[in-house]
């Protein structure tokens, strides 16, 4: 991929894997054989059947899961839609690092392993009020990264991100690719208040408008609204699919970051899933725009991997019932036939 061309980008879809639903309707007949009602187990026996399906295995297997963050910062910071400072992605990236962070402790818990990449720190986004977040050449880097952090042969991938500045990118990119103004995507990020959010929504008009002829094609939305990050999250999601790897996507932030990929290809993010639904506003949204189901919603709105990862635990406990249950004749039990 490294000498691969801004405009040949497309070619990183070309002979994707698709579903593998043999696996998944050897996921249902075993369902029906456990020791239950048909279905009594709802959502959980739907998402064995999605593990199945993307990993391309009768039974799925958590044996290896990785927790991946992206980190970037963003020239668009100089408009005034952060109450942070792009110091403190740094800092983060350091807590990150050190085993500090609410993400460190989930993970932690989920049996993930967990892995930070920073993206040019030193070097935040050109604002793209002014123009293109990225040349060219940065954010094929950036695609670059994300991919090659994804490591052949794991079992499930959860995205994140890290990036002061980011949901105002996010909603930017959500607003390019599936229409709507900067108030209907642009929320309170780190804290905005009423009036930070007004002015947050505003910025992303000005780049909508500023960006107007490119709008069509998702690489030139991601390229030019996005960032190191959300660029690394989008190539990441093409290189899990190439290897037979499901997703958890984060929040508002990871979700936009993806969403170029549903828009690029028909089915591009049938092997993800949304970890939770944030409560940054717009992803709600967002969620019933891909079409791509969230596992909880709790009313975070952390980042960092957070409501992916915490969902890891979820899913662990569906394979578990599916490997772990007795069937009817196993247990001896009548089953209703």
């Amino acid at each position: 991929m490294t000498t691969l061309r801004f405009n040949h980008l497309s070619d990183l879809l070309h002979g994707l894997p698709g579903a593998d639903e043999a696996a998944a309707d050897a996921v249902a007949q075993r369902q029906a054989r456990l020791t239950k009602p048909p279905g009594s187990l709802g959502r959980l026996e739907e998402v064995v059947g999605w593990l199945a399906r993307w990993q391309r295995r009768d039974m799925p297997r958590l044996d290896q899961v990785d927790v991946v963050i992206f980190a970037g910062n963003h020239g668009v910071t100089a408009q005034g839609v952060s109450s942070f400072p792009v110091e403190v992605t740094v800092q983060m990236v350091a807590n990150f690092q050190t085993g500090g962070a609410a993400i460190n402790q989930i993970a932690a818990i989920a049996g993930a392993k967990l892995s930070v990449v920073p993206l040019s720190l030193d070097q935040p986004t050109a604002d793209f009020t002014q123009e293109p977040a990225m040349t060219e050449g940065e954010f094929l880097k950036a695609v670059n990264a994300g991919f090659d952090a994804v490591v052949p042969g794991t079992d499930l991938l959860c995205l994140g991100e890290m990036g002061i500045g980011n949901t105002t990118a996010a909603a930017a990119l959500a607003a390019a690719l599936f229409g709507g103004t900067g108030a209907d995507w642009a929320g309170r990020g780190t804290g905005l208040d009423a009036e930070g959010v007004a002015r947050k929504a505003a910025v992303v008009d000005r780049a909508l408008a500023l960006h107007a002829d490119h709008l069509a094609d998702p690489w030139q939305v991601a390229r030019r609204l996005g960032g190191r990050e959300t660029a690394a999250i989008l190539g990441a999601t093409i290189a899990a699919r190439r290897h037979s790897i499901p997703v958890l996507l984060d929040g508002f932030v990871c979700s936009a970051a993806a969403a170029a990929l549903a828009k690029l290809m028909p089915g591009g993010l049938d092997h993800t899933l949304i970890g939770h639904v944030s409560a940054e506003a717009g992803h709600r949204r967002l969620v019933r725009i891909l079409d791509r189901p969230a596992l909880l919603d709790l009313d975070m709105r952390l980042g960092e991997g957070s409501g992916a990862t915490l969902a890891v635990n979820l899913l662990r406990s569906a394979l578990a019932c599916h490997a772990g249950m007795a069937t009817f004749a196993e247990a001896g039990v009548a089953d209703g036939s």
